[in-house]
This record gives C-alpha cells, sequence and structure tokens, in this order.
C-alpha cells in the first residue's frame, strides 16, 4: 500500500537463505531450522524426500518401516509415536500379530518381563522372549539363549559391544530388527508385507497415534494404566494402580539427576537439537535417574542418553557422546 526502499529480486528469481537471487530451480528447502540444496534428499522410514524448486517432492517408499521402543524404566514409545510409562511387576506382550477377530492366529510374539530395581519401586526391562512358533528367542543377564526351531522363520544374530541385533524374516510378511542393549533397552523395527494387524503395548501399527491404547479386549482405553494392564501375559499376575515419581520419592537424587542428563541439552548432542525433540528424552533420563537408587545408577543415566543418540542417529545425525569418563563403552 505504499512506497518502501530496499532491493528486491527481479522478475523470475527469488531470495534465497544466503539474501541472493536466484531463479527458482535453486531454491533451497527447509527441514528441522536446516536448508538443504537442490536436489538434496533426505529419508524417513516411510518416504524419500527430494529438494525441487524449493519444496519437498515425497515418494512413499515400497517398504515402509516403524519401531516401537522400550527403555529405561517403563518407558515406551509405540510403532505410531506415542509415548508412555509404566511401573508394571510382570510379563507384558509389547507385540505380536494375529490380533483381529477373523484370524486369531500369531505368527510371532514378543514379551517384556520386568523386574523391581529401586527402593521408589520403579521397574526395569530386563528380560525379553521373542516367541516365533516353535523357535523362541530369550534376552536375560546381559546374554541370549535359542531353543526349538521353525524351518519358516529365517534369523541372524549379531553382536558389538553395545548391542545385540536380531534380524528376523518371516517369509511374505515381516522382515523385523531387534535391538537389545543387554540392559534396559529394547527396539523392535517392523516393516510388513501384509496389513496384518500388530497389537500389545507397542499399538496397532496403523499410523494413528491416538487409538494407540486399544486393550486386548478391542476398545481403546481411558487411560495409559487401563491398557498395560490389559497387557499382562499372566491374568493373575497383579494390576498398576499408579505411576511411580522417582524423583519425588527421592528428593536428594533430582540435582544429580538434572546435572548429569543436561548432555542431551548441551552443545554435545546441538546437531540434532533440531531434528529430534529432545524435551521427552531428557525428562526420562531425569526420572530413570532418580529412580535407580540401590546401585546401576549411571547405567539408567548412560542407557537414557543412548536412546537420544539412537533417535538422532535415525535422521542422520551421529553424535560421538560417550568418553572414558562419561557412559564410556564397555
Amino acid at each position: 500500500t505504499k512506497c518502501e526502499s530496499g532491493c528486491v529480486c527481479a522478475d523470475g528469481l527469488y531470495e534465497n537463505l544466503d539474501g541472493r537471487c536466484v531463479p527458482a530451480e535453486e531454491c533451497p528447502c527447509e527441514y528441522g531450522g536446516l536448508a538443504y540444496g537442490k536436489g538434496e534428499q533426505i529419508q524417513t522410514e516411510c518416504e524419500i524426500c527430494t529438494c525441487t524448486k524449493g519444496k519437498w517432492k515425497c515418494v512413499q517408499k515400497s517398504k515402509c518401516s516403524s519401531t516401537c521402543n522400550l527403555y529405561g524404566e517403563g518407558h515406551i514409545t509405540t510403532f505410531d509415536g506415542q509415548r508412555f510409562v509404566f511401573d508394571g511387576n510382570c510379563e507384558y506382550i509389547l507385540a505380536m500379530d494375529g490380533c483381529s477377530v477373523n484370524r486369531p492366529v500369531s505368527s510371532f510374539k514378543i514379551v517384556t518381563e520386568n523386574v523391581i530395581c529401586g527402593r521408589s519401586g520403579v521397574t526395569c526391562s530386563r528380560s525379553i522372549s521373542i516367541y516365533l512358533g516353535n523357535l523362541t528367542f530369550i534376552l536375560r543377564d546381559e546374554t541370549f539363549t535359542i531353543s526349538g526351531e521353525n524351518p519358516g522363520v529365517h534369523y541372524n544374530v549379531k553382536k558389538n559391544a553395545l548391542h545385540l541385533m536380531f534380524d528376523i524374516i518371516i517369509p511374505g510378511k515381516y522382515n523385523m530388527t531387534l535391538i537389545w542393549n543387554k540392559h534396559m533397552n529394547f527396539f523392535i523395527k517392523i516393516s510388513r508385507e501384509t496389513q496384518e494387524t500388530i497389537c500389545g503395548l507397542c499399538g496397532n501399527y496403523n499410523g494413528n497415534m491416538k487409538d494407540d491404547f486399544e486393550t486386548r479386549s478391542k476398545y481403546v482405553a481411558s487411560n495409559e494404566l487401563e491398557f498395560v494392564n490389559s497387557w499382562k501375559e499372566d491374568p493373575l499376575c497383579g494390576d498398576v494402580y499408579f505411576v511411580v515419581d522417582p524423583c519425588s520419592k527421592n528428593p536428594y537424587r533430582k540435582a544429580w539427576a538434572e546435572k548429569t542428563c543436561s548432555i542431551i541439552n548441551s552443545q554435545v548432542f546441538s546437531a540434532c537439537h533440531n531434528k529430534v525433540n529432545r524435551m521427552p528424552y531428557y525428562e526420562a533420563c531425569v526420572r530413570d535417574s532418580c529412580g535407580c537408587d540401590i546401585g546401576g545408577d549411571c547405567e539408567c543415566m548412560c542407557d537414557a542418553i543412548a536412546v537420544y543418540a539412537l533417535a538422532c542417529l535415525d535422521k542422520g545425525i551421529c553424535i560421538d557422546w560417550r568418553t572414558p569418563e562419561f557412559c564410556r563403552k564397555f
């Protein structure tokens, strides 16, 4: 509505992030606060996106995978991204198929067993059982055992200093990668070739976060405790009625927990801050560090930080955060 002094780009040119006028095909794209040039790509688990004329053009991958995380003292992120915390001292079904009424036959079931790991009553995932028909994997006490056999399942086990990794293929149905850090953290990455329904604490994997609290009885629970209790492996096991706040139980540990977990908010992880929201991971780290009050406190803290580091790695950001003095590699 009025004339203002200044510079403008000539017709057909556009200002880029450096303040230069460039043709449309040279325009950068933005993602997570970072600029990407023409032709650069970013990848998610389901899409490959290419920067074209300042806009992202995305192509769906032929095989889409998603990951469920169980870490620390009962923190879960479902396949669809829902987060919650539970403190049950039972065996719980993390994920299984064959959930629909029409097709009740299951080809896999993954169960976690929790044990008390602090005076405040918080629990840690310590044992994982993977059932594949007559083939069973038991992950416990920093090692694993395999029993039985199933000719219809192909698997491979890999080890490194920090993790045990299990690649499992059920032909025509699922490709699974299971990663266990031999302590509290367990990740289930699934790529499926069918629209088979999945259920358990990891949610129903239908792309909708809002209905992830679907119980064993096929209704969406009003709260996470009702949802968790429905997925007990043994119905006679006690229900969870409340979630413990370890920092309220152990207020003397809170300052130490906040200080040690602050590495997540520091420059060390700065390259990842605009790719992965750090606050849920920081809060989980503080909670776990308060709760591990009878030994293993550093292990709890390091495991919690490692989950954020892995989330950064999934976005292509590799952070070298361990040192000989801080959460060293074993």
